[in-house]
């Protein structure tokens, strides 16, 4: 059977069962920040299991895409050396919320495998919980499994939970024994490759407490989930899951590209190389046709390591060249009918693999040879392991991710002192904490700066032309990035609060692309942080590129799209000065400013808020002043002196040269700034305000857009209106506001006699539970603890009890964002015949979870700090009460 035929007879499988066949959820999880992949066919689920979502059906089935490379789950380092685990795999999947339980769960399992899929009934085993006695019943009753080959385990192996806290319960495994003689009896959970895990049933009945304690829960859900590959490689007579039809495709286009064929072998070194870049390829391709990205962070760091340890195993078949972004097309055409993102984003991804491999094959070559002289060095000395600093010169300079660092290792016979490299870590990002700005990065004397001329200062002529003929003067080769320095730029370096210029620098070799423009004195230093070999039309690392002495020349050109955009928002700002000073007064002065191509942020001075009227004044003079498009900025440089006797603002404690550059908008606005300006008012196109803030006290903060970027805000912003308007049913002469506000307060009242619905709820539960409770001499006695209850509706149920049972005392609790919360009642007959003070006791009771409080003899409260301690609190309330009741 081919493996796309048991994926399908799976789905139609429980789709007769009544099961709705759900598609998979995305490899990058879209609302779970526990999680970097989606690692399990639940995680989707999750909130039902947690009693926080629903969904509009109670059975479920799908083939969930899922990444085990990162946390508790984390195959990375083992796929390769075995052949059966992977860092991506499909996991198949049934669910029932609420409806079904162990019974079907069991019996349709049991039904599938061996009816439909016909699995040796002899070859399988049924492992449950030790204290499950039902589904070991239920085996042996619904099931013709075996009587002895149905096992038991312990939680290790046979117990379910998602967290420390929260939905568990009993599991219930099928192995089968792939044994040459059928007797893996022993083998089970054993580890042994040979008798492998099939299916997992999961039975969740249980809330785990905060205790320990396992509290049943009110709905019991069935989960589970069987490995697509495993099964795959099983059904067809396979003695690996790479053996079978689901990785023939990867491994013929693997061959095509090499020359090398999978022989199949568990410890041939090249098909463990074709294990590895098939498994690695896989999980490369749908993470990022799921919108992930290579990066040096979280989830996109992981992908970078797996992509990296690939490439390190394709040298084994003796790949030099990218070869991973060439099995995407496989990938898709083998998978695209079920996965169809795989051919939608086919053409990105492989260019953003490719992109990556070329990246780090640039310095995987230098690398390897560093890496050879370390090994060298501490065979000569007798040594054991690579130290932690060589190691983490490997990792920071040559891009070697520890694990691989680690594999290279383990083949040289060495250890690796993982310590040392996390204690060489830490120092890196205490260094880096300590300053972010990288000025000091880019002065001379640090980073190994080669010059080409003494003359080192910059001469910038971005003012006229966003092109320029120029020559490189010097460079800096950084991890990362390479600083380059020409004689003159066009280029405008970050300054004012204006953003630095983003372009190319083109020589006779290289297009080094420039996104970050910096100034060190007189040095202007272009940040590149990619390149292209122009010659053999490639990305390469910028940490490759070595401009030659005698080949120096280049072409400089700015972004002229990302400059224009910076122009529009940088004059506004001037614009904007100028209303504020008009409408607010002049006192406003500036006090910081921030302009890039896609907005702007102007920080003043102002003693208070300003008024919607204030703001719609400020936006009004400043379009009108666009509108006009009469006015030519005007750039004069002239002396300091000079210019302040014009009339010239110098505000935010700038230095300012002897000479300077005077920007002017006639009869509106005159300032000293070095930036950059469009040519007339009119090429702001439109000017508007999308927020006002404070940000220190006496300083205020309006953030803006211009142009295209407030063009496409105020459509979207009316069209969204204009949603409302056909939602509401308006006609075109009804406002809005009075019908939203109509909806809002209807809403509000819902929300109140809702609020009142959950409180008497609360109560009538809880008056049943008080009058079930413990009774000593007629006094009834609880105490809860309620999850999900906010304090007021613990306050009016307590009430409420006290009330309805005039014999009682109680002390209920809720804990929210790690504050406990605790409320004590006596009713009347309790306080009157027999003493019993809320306030005493709860005052008492609080200090078992560092706090305190008090109130009435009648209704006390109290708070505290340490939920660990709720359960002591609520212990020592109904032991003291309890005493009291008995003394008298």
């Amino acid at each position: 059977m081919k493996s796309s035929a048991i994926r399908q007879s799976f789905l139609d499988f429980f789709a007769a069962k009544g099961h709705n066949i759900v598609r998979s959820a995305p490899v990058i999880p879209a609302d779970d920040p526990t999680l970097l992949f989606t690692n399990a066919g639940m995680n989707q689920f999750k909130d039902v299991f947690l009693g926080k979502g629903t969904r509009p059906y109670n059975r479920a089935a799908d083939t969930q895409k899922c990444i085990r490379a990162s946390g508790k789950h984390n195959d990375l380092e083992d796929v390769g050396r075995d052949t059966y685990h992977h860092t991506f795999f499909e996991m198949l999947g049934n669910w029932s919320f609420g409806d079904y339980y162990k019974k079907e769960a069991i019996s349709w399992a049991w039904e599938l495998l061996t009816t439909v899929w016909k699995l040796p009934k002899d070859r399988l085993y049924a492992t449950v919980y030790k204290d499950d006695d039902e589904s070991c019943h239920l085996w042996q009753q619904e099931t013709d499994i075996e009587h002895d080959h149905i096992l038991r385990f312990g939680e290790k192996d046979n117990f379910w939970e998602m967290g420390e806290t929260g939905p568990c319960g009993p599991c219930s495994e099928i192995h089968i024994d792939l044994t040459a003689d059928g007797s893996g009896k022993t083998l089970v959970n054993a580890g042994d490759y040979r008798v492998m895990e099939l299916w997992n049933l999961v039975f969740i009945q249980y809330n785990r407490q905060g205790d320990g304690r396992l509290e049943p829960l009110p709905q019991k859900h069935v989960d589970t989930g069987m490995g697509f590959e495993r099964v795959a490689a099983v059904l067809q007579g396979k003695g690996s899951n790479y053996d079978s039809d689901v990785f023939l495709p990867i491994f013929d286009r693997i061959t095509e590209i090499t020359g090398v064929t999978y022989k199949g072998t568990l410890d041939g070194q090249e098909d463990i190389a074709m294990r590895v870049l098939a498994d690695h390829s896989r999980t490369l391709t749908f993470a990022l046709a799921d919108g992930a990205m290579p990066s040096n962070e979280g989830r996109g760091y992981v992908l970078r390591r797996i992509l990296r340890r690939a490439l390190r195993y394709a040298r084994t078949l003796g790949s030099h060249e990218p070869i991973l972004y060439r099995i995407v097309e496989t990938l898709a055409g083998a998978m695209g009918d079920v996965f169809p993102e795989l051919r939608s984003r086919q053409d990105t991804v492989a260019k953003i693999i490719r992109a990556e491999e070329e990246s780090f094959l640039g310095t995987l070559d230098r690398g390897i040879e560093i890496f050879n002289e370390v090994v060298a060095s501490i065979r000569q000395a007798g040594g054991s392991a690579i130290a932690g600093q060589d190691a983490f010169r490997l990792y920071d300079t040559y891009g070697f991710p520890l694990d691989l660092t680690r594999l290279m290792a383990s083949e040289a016979g060495l250890l690796v002192d993982e310590e040392g490299f996390e204690h060489c870590m830490q120092e890196q990002k205490s260094r880096a904490r300590q300053d972010r700005k990288e000025k000091q990065q880019i002065q001379e004397g640090e980073g190994e700066w080669v010059w080409f001329s003494s003359d080192r200062a910059t001469r910038f002529t971005g003012y006229l032309s966003l092109e320029e003929d120029s020559v490189i003067v010097g460079y800096c080769r950084m991890p990362d990035r390479l600083l380059v320095v020409l004689d003159r730029t066009p280029f405008y370096a970050e300054s004012g609060g204006q953003a630095g210029d983003c372009g190319w620098i083109g020589t006779g070799e290289y297009r080094l692309q420039v996104t970050d423009t910096r100034k060190d004195g007189d040095v202007i230093v272009h940040v590149v942080t990619a390149a292209r070999d122009v010659v053999r039309d490639c990305a390469v690392d910028p940490f490759d590129v070595e401009p030659d002495s005698a080949k120096r020349a280049c072409r400089a050109s700015v972004d002229r799209v990302n400059r224009e955009g910076t122009e529009r928002n940088h004059t506004a700002t001037h614009l904007l000065h100028a209303a504020l000073r008009r409408i607010l007064g002049e006192h406003v002065q500036q006090k910081g400013s921030f302009v890039c191509a896609d907005r702007l942020r102007f920080d003043f001075s102002h003693f208070s808020k300003l008024s919607p009227e204030e703001l719609d004044r400020v936006e009004s003079e400043v379009n009108a002043a666009v509108r006009s498009a009469e006015l030519v900025v005007k750039h004069e440089d002239l002396p300091y002196e000079e210019a302040i006797e014009k009339g010239a603002l110098a505000f935010f404690g700038d230095k300012y040269a002897d000479r300077v550059r005077m920007v002017e908008i006639p009869g509106v606005s005159m300032e000293l700034c070095g930036g950059t300006h469009v040519d007339s008012i009119g090429q702001i196109g439109l000017f508007k305000i999308v927020g006002e803030s404070s940000v220190a006290s006496g300083v205020r903060r309006i953030e803006a857009l211009t142009g295209r970027a407030a063009e496409q805000l105020m459509w979207k912003e009316y069209r969204e209106l204009q949603e409302i308007r056909q939602m509401l049913k308006l006609k075109a002469d009804e406002e809005v506001k009075p019908k939203v506000a109509e909806l809002a307060e209807s809403k509000k009242e819902l929300e109140k006699q809702l609020q009142e619905y959950r409180i008497a709820a609360l109560a009538d539960t809880l008056l049943y539970a008080l009058e079930s409770s413990e009774e000593v001499k007629g006094i009834r006695i609880m105490s809860r603890t309620l999850e999900n209850v906010d304090t007021e509706a613990l306050r009016q149920a307590a009430l409420s009890l006290r009330e309805h049972v005039p014999a009682s005392a109680g002390m209920l609790c809720t804990v929210e964002y790690g504050k406990v919360s605790l409320i004590a009642f006596a009713g009347e007959l309790a306080v009157r015949d027999f003493g019993i003070d809320a306030a005493k006791l709860v005052r008492e009771a609080a200090k078992q979870v560092q706090g305190g409080g008090g109130g009435k003899p009648e209704f006390a409260t109290a708070g505290g700090k340490d939920p660990a301690g709720v359960q002591n609190a609520l212990d020592f309330f109904i032991t003291a009460v309890r005493n009291r009741v008995t003394a008298v």
